[in-house]
């Protein structure tokens, strides 16, 4: 028993890493206090709750992904595609970091959240791709935020750029457009 606890302790303080490793692309566009990866995850949670009973999707599925997609990132941090690693080495990365994480956890419950993490990774079942959705759709609701809190209108262009076209479901399509109109309203519009 003591073993499995410490692993379970291990295990969380792993994972505990997330709440001080900021997300890498933030700090590449040297935004002011850069969200970590915890937080990402943590918002991308909450926006399953919002999905409602959409295309028969499994919204306690999809949160459990969300809280699982970005874990590796514990171990190898949070790679992007300006570190110039190619996608088969940060997919092995993850895949190792992954195995190493999950081995702390009872062997059940270890399955569990590496079988969810493959399904992100290789997008294989439609929660998975509701997921991917919401991971981008946090990402450039966290770039606005950031262009109006740090008063850089329009500098995070190329997060919403990378993002054109990719969504998938029509709820976050939605979600997209009504952002689009926040972000394209002139500021002055406010004042009467």
């Amino acid at each position: 028993m003591a073993g499995k606890v410490s692993g379970l302790l291990e295990f969380f303080m792993v994972v505990g890493r997330l709440k001080r490793t900021v997300r890498a692309g933030w700090v590449q566009r040297h935004v002011a206090q850069p969200e970590s990866v915890s937080d990402h995850m943590y918002r991308m949670a909450v926006m399953t709750l919002a999905l409602g009973d959409n295309d028969g999707i499994n919204r306690d599925r999809c949160l459990k992904l969300a809280l699982v997609h970005d874990m590796a990132e514990s171990l190898v941090g949070d790679i992007t595609p300006a570190c110039g690693i190619s996608k088969e080495e940060k997919h092995r990365k993850e895949k190792d970091a992954m195995n190493h994480i999950t081995s702390l956890l009872p062997g059940d419950i270890g399955t569990e959240v590496i079988d969810l993490w493959m399904e992100y990774e290789q997008q294989t079942s439609k929660e998975a791709a509701y997921v991917k959705d919401i991971d981008r759709f946090e990402m450039i609701l966290q770039a606005y935020e950031y262009e109006r809190e740090q008063s850089r209108p329009g500098e995070l262009q190329d997060f919403f750029d990378s993002t054109k076209g990719k969504f998938k479901h029509q709820t976050i399509q939605e979600w997209v457009q009504e952002l689009e109109k926040m972000r394209n309203k002139d500021p002055t519009d406010d004042k009467t």
